[in-house]
């Protein structure tokens, strides 16, 4: 009889018996060799395929998900914003870090002090500020964090609200509320100080009003503290809020004190400054400013002005020789997720 390739030796055939390309696909009848006879590792199942290595392998595949306010895409990478609380549903992959999402949350910023006639306010402090993305910094001067390994289940999204401008009376701003992403808990901004009372610690601090008001401390690796008021006359500023990215300034006698300025990422592909301080109140001088990304402006006999929603900034504060004004809102903050789509 004939022989394809060389002629064996011995039986069994072994590889070196067979020219190579010797036997086409066209000289095996389907179903002649079975996964039973190959010696492949692994398992073999319906979703499985055997790999030039001789292996048997899952089909690579990436993170999917649902949730959020809006969901956009940046190359590769998929965005979910959540500017109202919800849940956030991953189905991970096969792919290498296909489980991991960076992320960037932003807890609520406080609202700024109020104030009676004679009396000045210290700006809001902005809510927390922490961030996963591509080495950027988060709040308080704090270093990149780590981002998380996620499986494939819903995870409450929880977005901080501003703190509310609260009385038009002679008293402390109302803290920002924290948002939570997984493990990540950013902490509400604290409320601005008023008049002999002291503001309020937060993500960052409360500036502090005048007349023997202490400012509020900022949460470490989140963000700074408010700024300290002034009491020398005749005319008087309180300080401004802290924002993620600086320490509120200092009232002088002749300017309340400026927000803090707040921090800028570019997790969303386009870079956002976020998170500033309140601006503070002021006597018969010139107001605080809001800190750069969203911080409001403090008013001198009138209202002052909001933080910016969604960016967890602060409120500005109210002061001045006559009326009463309740401290500016504070923005509500923000919860933003980041991952690998496809390749």
């Amino acid at each position: 009889m004939g022989f394809i390739g060389n002629k064996p030796s011995a039986v069994p055939l072994t590889g070196s018996d067979i020219t190579d390309g010797t036997i086409t696909a066209a000289d095996i009848l389907d179903g002649t060799i079975t996964v039973a006879k190959m010696s492949a590792t692994g398992t073999a199942s319906a979703s499985t395929f055997l790999r030039g290595d001789n292996t048997w392998g899952n089909p690579i595949t990436y993170m999917s998900a649902t949730g959020g306010t809006t969901i956009t895409t940046d190359g590769n990478f998929k965005v979910h914003t959540f500017n109202s609380s919800g849940t956030f549903t991953p189905t991970v992959g096969t792919a290498d870090n296909s489980d991991q999402v960076d992320y960037l949350v932003i807890a609520g910023g406080a609202s700024g002090g109020g104030c009676s006639g004679g009396s000045i306010s210290g700006g809001g402090g902005a809510g927390g500020y922490r961030n996963s993305y591509n080495s950027e910094t988060s709040g308080g001067g704090g270093a990149s964090e780590t981002a998380l390994t996620v499986t494939s289940t819903g995870y409450t999204v929880t977005v901080g609200a501003g703190g509310s401008g609260g009385s038009a009376t002679n008293s402390v701003g109302i803290s920002g509320s924290n948002s939570v992403f997984s493990t990540i808990t950013s902490t509400g901004g604290g409320g601005g100080g008023a008049s002999g009372v002291n503001a309020l610690a937060g993500g960052s601090g409360g500036g502090a009003g005048f007349l023997s008001s202490s400012i509020g401390a900022g949460t470490a690796n989140q963000g700074y503290a408010g700024g300290s008021g002034v009491n020398v006359g005749p005319a008087y500023g309180a300080g401004g809020g802290g924002g993620a990215g600086a320490v509120g300034v200092d009232g002088i006698s002749t300017k309340g004190g400026n927000g803090g300025a707040g921090v800028s990422s570019s997790i969303t592909s386009s870079a956002v400054t976020r998170a500033g301080g309140g601006g503070s109140g002021a006597e018969n001088t010139a107001v605080g400013t809001g800190g750069a990304g969203g911080g409001g402006a403090g008013a001198n006999n009138g209202a002052a002005t909001a933080g910016t929603v969604n960016t967890g900034s602060g409120g500005g504060a109210s002061g001045g020789p006559s009326g009463t004004y309740a401290g500016a809102n504070g923005g509500s903050g923000v919860v933003i997720i980041r991952y690998q789509f496809q390749a």
